[in-house]
């Protein structure tokens, strides 16, 4: 499930096997409480008949995905943010990010071939996060199908934060927007970001909005 909800003919097709075969094991992952079924997102355009579900894995399947260890790291935070505070934890959020970045430079630098957002999708896979680019009519979408510390930062959000940020200045200072985050139930962690003209002109809008909400006060 590393890419996400799916339905049975996805997985099906992409393990080449049956409906039959894959909705077997699936209903096996259910029972044990590894997957869980949800409704398909609204939006998306489908055939005729019902929405088929989706699959997708549960806060225990995540912890058999090597991520057994979020315990301890939550326990560390905690101590963290109870014995220097929150700015503690923004600092360790920071420092965390930083790195990533000083990874996406040296990969830069490495593979000048590679589109910005193209290298930053390198980089959070390398990190764990299985991530991938969809280009949308607006701009791309950043997706990370895993989050090794999804468990950390549904307690403490400053991981999330930090990452978002350090996003936008890894592309050069982009307005980036989170849509969804696997820390807080999603199957996929997006974050949008917007072309250069979309941007500008959601800017403008915002702008000229806020400029009559003062006027008719």
């Amino acid at each position: 499930m590393l890419n996400g909800p799916s339905t049975v003919a996805a997985l099906a097709e992409r393990l080449e096997l049956t409906p039959a075969a894959v909705r077997r094991h699936l209903d096996h992952l259910l029972e044990d409480g590894t997957l869980e079924t949800r409704e398909p997102r609204s939006g998306v355009v489908r055939g005729r008949g019902r929405p088929a579900k989706v699959f997708a894995l549960t806060a225990a399947g995540r912890d058999r995905l090597d991520q057994a260890y979020d315990d301890l790291a939550v326990q560390a935070i905690r101590f963290l943010a109870e014995t220097g505070g929150k700015d503690a934890v923004r600092q360790f959020a920071d420092q965390r990010a930083n790195k990533i970045e000083q990874r996406f430079g040296d990969l830069v630098q490495a593979r000048p071939d590679l589109a910005p957002v193209e290298a930053l999708a390198q980089v959070f896979t390398d990190e764990g996060y299985a991530a991938a680019v969809r280009n949308l009519p607006v701009g791309e979408q950043l997706c990370q199908q895993h989050c090794p510390v999804s468990h950390v930062a549904h307690e403490f959000p400053e991981l999330c934060e930090a990452e978002t940020a350090a996003i936008s200045r890894m592309l050069g200072g982009r307005h980036v927007q989170r849509l969804a985050t696997i820390a807080h139930g999603d199957g996929v962690c997006t974050t949008c970001i917007p072309n250069m003209r979309t941007a500008t002109n959601s800017s403008v809008t915002n702008s000229k909005a806020k400029s009559k909400e003062r006027v008719t006060r």
